[in-house]
């Protein structure tokens, strides 16, 4: 029978491969934001630095404490790579959020689960960028995409198996056998997949099946507990199948973006530490909006793992600043085995 034998949760944040003298690049998105989700609140970006104290935030801005922090998180994402190449699982099943990637509003599944043999990824040269993209975006269109036009190996048993175990398990999910197309193609699985292959398994084959929550976007963002239920369906689903092989489980996403709220951050981290799933789904619906909804998908893998008595190794939790207003993300990297 096959057996989870890991879990790793990461953040994918396009800070992670921008240099840090170029935060300021994403900063810009933050002031046009008119609507930045925190605490049950919706502020401007002007309106944030009136509703926190921004002396710490100055401070965590200044480019010296940028620095460390972007080479503390390469140091957490090359542990989460060293970690998946020891442990060296036959399998990943990756949980990420689709940011309009496949999905829009026209169909937005809550639940997708992909069950075909391969899935298309759309290939990238970084020495051949587009005119219009200015170059300190090219490594993170590069840690985004493979080098060229791939379809990865995904395992379609395993997929149909948790497909055909939700159904049962009264979980009306989406399944998909192919990317979808527009005008120009098929458009490839989007960058909550391709970071992992990219930057964590540095474009080592490893089958996959890709699991896509809607965390992000309204009006049907699926509950904390109902993601974590979905995620011990899918647990549940591996243990029943009847291939001899290993299997890991990613969570690609988080943590509170592009607000940081770090007393947030510690109480998730502190929950998913002991297994609290009471802390997660009493938290308001309010706290997972935006891309600190992407908490989710570490949810539904803590759902995954319920039955394996894994314990939580928290490699590095580092919020990036790159505003006096604390916009930002607050990167998280760790491992369960």
């Amino acid at each position: 029978m096959a057996r989870i034998v890991l879990g790793v949760g990461t953040s994918h944040s396009p800070m992670l491969s921008l240099a840090p003298e170029h935060w300021d690049i994403r900063t810009q998105a933050d002031r046009d934001e008119p609507a930045h989700p925190y605490r049950g609140g919706t502020y401007g970006f002007d309106a944030l630095m009136d509703v926190r104290p921004t002396k710490a935030f100055t401070e965590q801005n200044h480019i010296d404490v940028r620095r460390k922090n972007y080479e503390r998180c390469q140091a957490g994402l090359d542990a989460l790579g060293a970690k998946i190449d020891a442990v060296d699982p036959d399998l990943l099943v990756v949980i990420g959020d689709d940011q309009e990637d496949w999905f829009h509003t026209d169909v937005l599944p809550a639940f997708t689960v992909f069950y075909g043999a391969s899935v298309y990824g759309e290939g990238f040269d970084p020495t051949n960028p587009p005119d219009d993209m200015p170059a300190p975006m090219v490594p993170v269109r590069s840690n985004y995409r493979p080098l060229v036009d791939t379809d990865h190996p995904t395992d379609a048993d395993l997929g149909r198996k948790i497909i055909e175990h939700a159904i049962n398990d009264e979980f009306d999910v989406t399944s998909s056998d192919m990317a979808p197309s527009n005008a120009n193609g098929p458009i490839g699985i989007g960058h909550a997949f391709e970071f992992v292959n990219r930057r964590i398994l540095k474009d080592r084959v490893v089958p996959s099946v890709p699991i896509l929550l809607n965390t992000y976007y309204p009006p049907n963002q699926p509950s904390a507990r109902r993601c974590y239920e979905f995620g011990r369906s899918i647990g549940r689903a591996i243990g029943a199948w009847d291939r001899d092989c290993t299997v890991g489980v990613v969570a690609s996403g988080g943590l509170t973006h592009f607000v940081i709220d770090e007393e947030t951050d510690r109480r998730m981290i502190e929950a998913m530490k002991t297994h609290d799933i009471d802390t997660f789904a009493a938290e308001p619906a309010h706290t997972f909006q935006s891309g600190t909804s992407e908490i989710k998908n570490w949810i539904a893998m803590l759902g995954v793992l319920a039955e394996t008595g894994f314990e939580m190794d928290l490699v590095d939790y580092v919020p990036c600043y790159r505003s006096d207003a604390g916009t930002g993300t607050a990167m998280g990297f760790a491992t369960w085995s």
